[in-house]
């Protein structure tokens, strides 16, 4: 009598989730032909181009429980910004940078920091872009930073950037901070 109600209670689960499996099934799929067709709508309209680019990065000051630190008081700090873009022409874009930092103090170096940075690109005109970017640092800290940037010539290859980022960053058991910084890269 126990062996036939537990294989009364297990058919019964079975059916159970064979019908929570096909209805889980059909939204999925119904999902991925709703982006598929989306994608393809999007790409009918205007192609995306993929650009990368490399740079360097010079923290100049940082502001954090009212003490203001320049980057060359005590050490000087470096970053090598490298990223992809994927762009859409007049529209919004796709940014993912990575920059690893070297600092420099008392006559020795030391890869200090490693930050994934990705973003989104706002085209406003005049070769001016607005990157608003997500931080997550190895130091354990992660934040917004803000980018200004500007391409300033353009070359057969590629075009020559500045940028302005601000950093805003959090946690770590730190306080808030804000920086500024000067950069400057190449994009190809």
């Amino acid at each position: 009598m126990l062996r036939i109600s537990y294989t009364c209670f297990y058919k019964a689960d079975i059916m159970k989730l064979n019908r929570y499996h096909s209805s889980y099934h059909k939204t999925f799929c119904a999902a991925i032909i709703i982006i598929l067709l989306s994608s393809l709508h999007l790409r009918a309209q205007q192609p995306s181009k993929l650009v990368a680019y490399v740079g360097i990065v010079n923290p100049i000051v940082s502001l954090s429980s009212g003490t203001i630190t320049p980057n060359f008081k005590d050490s000087y700090q470096v970053g090598m910004p490298t990223g992809i873009n994927i762009l859409r022409e007049g529209h919004l874009g796709f940014s993912l940078e990575m920059v690893p930092y070297i600092k420099i103090a008392s006559g020795n170096s030391k890869m200090s920091n490693f930050l994934f940075h990705p973003g989104v690109l706002f085209p406003i005109g005049k070769e001016f872009t607005f990157i608003a970017r997500a931080a997550f640092e190895t130091s354990g800290r992660y934040g917004l930073t803000p980018v200004l940037s500007k391409v300033i010539t353009h070359g057969q290859a590629g075009k020559l950037f500045l940028a302005t980022p601000f950093p805003v960053r959090f946690g770590n058991e730190q306080k808030i901070s804000i920086a500024a910084a000067f950069q400057f890269g190449y994009i190809f």
